[in-house]
């Protein structure tokens, strides 16, 4: 017996007891046992960010990581499903400060390096176990307990041996420059991680005076957003090209900027480089000894402003290059922390932000500001804390890119990109990234091995080996190599033979973390094999993680696979390409999924503060993990994904009709004693004469799984949800309603042709919800087939061949034809339940063998094929073309289109009356309808109902009415299918010439005639 099915499947439940099976049973183990020594399919798992429990977010990626891993597994591939969290730097350490309640970096320090890299662990610790939690709740299938962890000594003595060889081949170097940088963290940031980190932000805008020295009374006027730059205020920048204007107020901006003014000098801005002015706060001590004046620049803009730019070299990237060109001096105003320093006055410690209402107050009380106002405007923020960045002079380490440029494009045009154009998106990012600045000045991450002397030479160590056999102290109490233990340890410099050379107290850009990953999880140059190896340094005890050795890099590198989203091509993806292509010159991956960004279901961007943030646990609860899934699958890469309840609900109302199909078969199985075998599953039911419906619905099937396999194959699982829809749709409102009466009785045709379908395609569905596929599968095919696989992810993927592409043509045309018969139907007001005498059918060349399906359909008794009345198109002259070209025979082309004396030419061209007419000169009006028929018609075909009902159709349509209103009340009734009843019905002679039909429609055993219909059990 089939267990029952109950009326909706409770997701939640039903998942968490099969979590629970396959734990049981170790399917995943037998699955990967089963695999192991077949085909290699290597995917890397991009690290995921051990500092919070999963979200929903993180589990869009999880999930499609896990389809294409079940799917591969179901192909028979050998894997090694080693999942990863990303460890350290700023993610790690802001989520701890808050924790600590600390605001600062000194706050850091007055608590300890020490037992701060402690805390920072315990949070690593913690979140992994809460996201390997989540990922099983989700149905991932990782290699949970051999994870790798990028804090590991391994990982970092690894991108130690990177660093090494980039400082070898000349690349690495110590830059002076202008860079983003995050007060709040105290570091600076690159430019890869600037991605995406722009926000809306309302500033001052401030028009300011520098009075001219030479020139009394005038003054050039600048522009800024940002005050906090003005006390380091240098120089002025002008185009050399442009018209600047004196205005009679003694201010001089450029003319295009305000072309309406009355001018009293005009000059090209080329005559006033030189001019010397008065700085904004030249009373203050920082400003001493500086000669402000006007420099000349091809980039200033008469976009905005007032076309004279103010230049401060110590808070700009283009200033601070100006500066090189024209040799200015830089002041720096403010220190990591964003405040002002002691020699900016009554400036001194306040922040960017505090001191713009001073500097604008001061500013006006001297007479220096022309004009304070509010503008709006896109600004960077910090990726990690979501502070307002500044830019500040900073001494970062940088790896040059210059030379590996054309290698790396090189490598990009390798890859397979989903959708393509990330990887154009890549191309672009490649030939314009500037060099990578791999500097951090915090604490909790990678340290660099970098060992200046006072010699002038660099050590840069490659390894944790190397740095023993150079050290000199510390070696003792080097527990692992992060901070404090790492800053304690000093090297004999190899060049001067000098002792106690210290390393720089910067940590590493944690995209090296994950960037090396390719290299350090498959033990590349790794001589020999070591178990545990991975599991060193802060990740000991956290994994069981071996190091492989150098032959078995070779045999899983490159990845055939990688996937996370867009953002990542700046970021992992690039980090990985950027790191392989200076190791072994290619690229670490075959072929990239990416996809967009998700919100909420309304559009909007997902926020704690505005209620709209799902967590991934109340996801779970509410809607299952199937169908979360079920809604990442669904979403094409290239767009954003709507994320929400509401999609949810639509999402289970659509498996109810597999469920409904599947609770079909078991219902009528159990009733007839149906017993399913194995021996079906691979060709489909052999045997039995099939009829012409069962070869259809087992052709649809192998459809099913040729478009499911091309999908995956393609990468695109939105088409493996579109394919699996449709398939449903087919099985449950063709093959399941045109064959329900074979149910009725033991047909075992039927039997095994429904049953093989439906498992066939949990099969093709199992990877995209692996819960309900599986719990399906055990009722179906495990239970009652002793010999078959107890899981459905053992049973291997479907191999069915190709399908006959004309039988599903034809069924997909009679289907066409249905529809628009039912069009007509409702167009003309009649039920289906009322017969009709004939249908036409015009255009379907394929459907003429199925007239007596589309009979049966349409409830009508005849169908004819090209025959019948014609839905004409009203045909007018386009009277404004047509008019100045034939003139006078413009009327009897009127007339000859309205009879419809017409010979078509093809293209919509048309011969009337002698003429020749183009496409646009008729006009095609609306369909004329005809007396007594009903027409519906799509660009192929069209269908033409008869609608006049005689009395003989009325009757029928009658006993259709009274059959379905008796069955309805044997549902209310609760009356199990094969419950036999007593009918009684009033006395009406008409009706009653039919009981034996309506006998044999309602289970009666007789029908009696009574004042009220009623029914009894028999």
């Amino acid at each position: 017996m089939f267990r029952q099915l109950p009326p909706v499947p409770d997701h939640p439940t039903l998942e968490e007891e099969i979590l629970s099976w396959w734990e049981e049973r170790r399917i995943f183990d037998r699955l990967r046992e089963r695999n192991h020594g077949g085909p290699v399919w290597s995917f890397i798992d991009g690290p995921v960010t051990a500092n919070k429990t999963l979200g929903v977010h993180t589990a869009w990626g999880r999930t499609l990581k896990d389809v294409f891993q079940r799917y591969k597994a179901l192909r028979g591939f050998d894997q090694r499903y080693q999942n990863g969290f990303d460890c350290q730097g700023l993610w790690i350490e802001v989520g701890v400060e808050r924790e600590l309640g600390l605001n600062s970096k000194r706050d850091i320090e007055e608590y300890g390096l020490a037992e701060f890299a402690r805390k920072c662990r315990e949070k690593v610790a913690w979140s992994a176990q809460e996201l390997i939690r989540g990922s099983k709740r989700l149905g991932q299938w990782m290699d949970w307990g051999n994870d790798y962890y990028t804090f590991s000594d391994t990982n970092i003595s690894y991108i130690w041996r990177f660093l090494k060889l980039v400082h070898e081949r000349g690349w690495l170097y110590r830059g002076h420059r202008s860079t983003e940088w995050c007060p709040r963290c105290g570091t600076s940031i690159s430019a890869h991680e600037l991605v995406g980190s722009y926000e809306e932000r309302i500033d001052p805008s401030l028009f300011v005076r520098f009075p001219l020295i030479d020139r009394p009374g005038q003054s050039l006027t600048i522009w800024t957003t940002t005050p906090w730059t003005l006390p380091a205020n240098v120089a002025a920048a002008v185009h050399p090209d442009e018209e600047y204007g004196l205005q009679e107020n003694g201010e001089w901006v450029a003319v295009k900027r305000y072309p309406d003014e009355t001018y009293v000098e005009r000059r090209r801005g080329a005559d006033l480089v030189g001019w010397r002015y008065d700085g904004p706060f030249d009373h203050l001590p920082a400003a001493k000894g500086i000669a402000h004046r006007v420099i000349s620049w091809d980039e200033v803009t008469m976009d905005e402003g007032t076309g004279i730019v103010h230049i401060a070299p110590g808070c700009g990237t283009e200033d601070f290059e100006l500066s090189r060109v024209h040799d200015l001096p830089i002041v720096m105003p403010v220190d990591e922390a964003g405040r002002f320093y002691d020699r900016f006055g009554w400036l001194h410690g306040l922040s960017t932000s505090e001191s713009a209402e001073q500097i604008v107050a001061d500013l006006a009380d001297r007479g220096r500001l022309v004009a304070a106002a509010e503008y709006t405007h896109r600004y960077p923020f910090c990726w990690r804390c979501n502070t307002p960045l500044i830019f500040r002079i900073a001494d970062d380490w940088f790896i040059s890119v210059d030379d590996v440029r054309p290698r790396l494009l090189a490598a990009n045009a390798t890859v397979e990109w989903t959708p393509a154009y990330f990887g154009k998106r890549m191309d672009d990012w490649l030939r314009n990234m500037g060099d990578w600045n791999i500097s951090r000045r915090r604490y909790f991450g990678l340290p660099l091995p970098i060992y200046p002397c006072g010699c002038g030479h660099v050590t840069v160590v490659g390894s944790r080996a190397e740095l023993k056999e150079l050290a000199t102290a510390g070696m003792d109490q080097l527990v692992e190599l992060h901070r404090p233990w790492i800053d304690a340890v000093e090297i004999r410099c190899p060049a001067c033979e000098t002792e106690g050379v210290q390393r720089i107290p910067e940590i590493g850009d944690v995209w090296l973390d994950a960037g090396i990953v390719p290299f350090s999880t498959l033990g590349w140059q790794n001589p020999e094999w070591v178990e545990g190896g991975y599991g060193t340094g802060a990740a000991n005890e956290l994994t069981g993680a071996d190091l492989p050795d150098h032959e078995y890099w070779q045999s899983w590198f490159p990845a055939h696979w990688v996937s996370e989203m867009r953002e990542q091509i700046r970021l992992w993806f690039y980090s990985q390409l950027f790191m392989s292509v200076c190791l072994v010159d290619k690229a670490p991956f075959r072929s990239v999924l990416g996809y967009e960004k998700m919100l909420d279901e309304h559009g909007r961007p997902m926020h704690g503060s505005w209620g709209n943030l799902i967590p991934a646990e109340e996801a779970f609860a509410r809607m299952g993990a199937d169908v979360m899934r079920w809604q990442y699958c669904d979403q094409p890469p290239d767009r954003d994904l709507l994320f929400g309840y509401g999609p949810a609900h639509e999402i289970k109302r659509k498996l109810l009709t597999l469920w409904n199909s599947v609770g079909f078969l078991v219902r009528y199985a159990n009733i007839e004693g149906f017993r399913p075998t194995v021996s079906d599953l691979a060709p489909g039911p052999v045997g039995v004469e099939l009829r012409p419906l069962d070869r259809w619905i087992l052709e649809r099937t192998k459809k099913l799984v040729t478009d499911a396999t091309a999908a995956l194959e393609e990468q695109l699982t939105h088409r493996l949800i579109a394919a699996f829809e449709s398939f449903v749709d087919d099985l449950s409102n063709w093959y399941i309603r045109r064959s329900r009466r074979r149910f009725y009785g033991y047909d075992d045709a039927a039997f095994r042709a429904l049953w093989f379908a439906l498992v066939t395609g949990l099969r093709v569905i199992a990877p995209v919800m692996p819960f309900l596929a599986d719990h399906l599968w055990r009722n179906l095919v495990a239970d009652p087939c002793a010999e078959a696989p107890d899981s459905i992810f053992l049973a291997g993927w479907p191999e069915l061949g190709e399908p006959d592409e004309r039988l599903l043509a034809e069924i997909a045309e009679v289907r066409r034809i249905v529809e628009l018969g039912r069009e007509a139907r409702s167009t003309a007001g009649v039920k289906l339940r009322q017969p009709l005498r004939r249908v036409y059918v015009r255009g379907a060349r394929l459907a003429r063998e199925h007239a007596q399906e589309i009979a049966e359909e349409l409830r009508v008794d005849e169908v004819g094929f090209d025959q019948g009345p014609v839905a004409q198109v009203r045909l007018l002259p386009n009277l404004r073309v047509l008019g100045p070209r034939l003139g006078r025979k413009v009327p009897e082309i009127k007339t000859a289109l309205e009879r419809g004396e017409v010979e078509e030419l093809g293209g919509g061209r048309l011969r009337v009356a002698g003429e020749e007419l183009e496409a646009e000169e008729v006009i095609r009006g609306e369909r004329v309808e005809i007396s007594g028929w009903t027409i519906a018609y799509n660009e192929t075909v069209s269908v033409a109902l008869d609608t006049e009902i005689d009395a003989e159709l009325e009757l029928r349509g009658q006993v259709y009415e009274l059959i379905h209103t008796v069955n309805t009340m044997r549902k209310d009734a609760g009356l199990e299918l094969t419950d036999r009843i007593v009918l009684t019905l009033p006395d009406r002679g008409d009706v009653l010439g039919h009981k034996d039909w309506i006998k044999a429609e309602t289970l009666a055993t007789r029908i009696e005639v009574g004042e009220a219909l009623a029914i009894t059990k028999a």
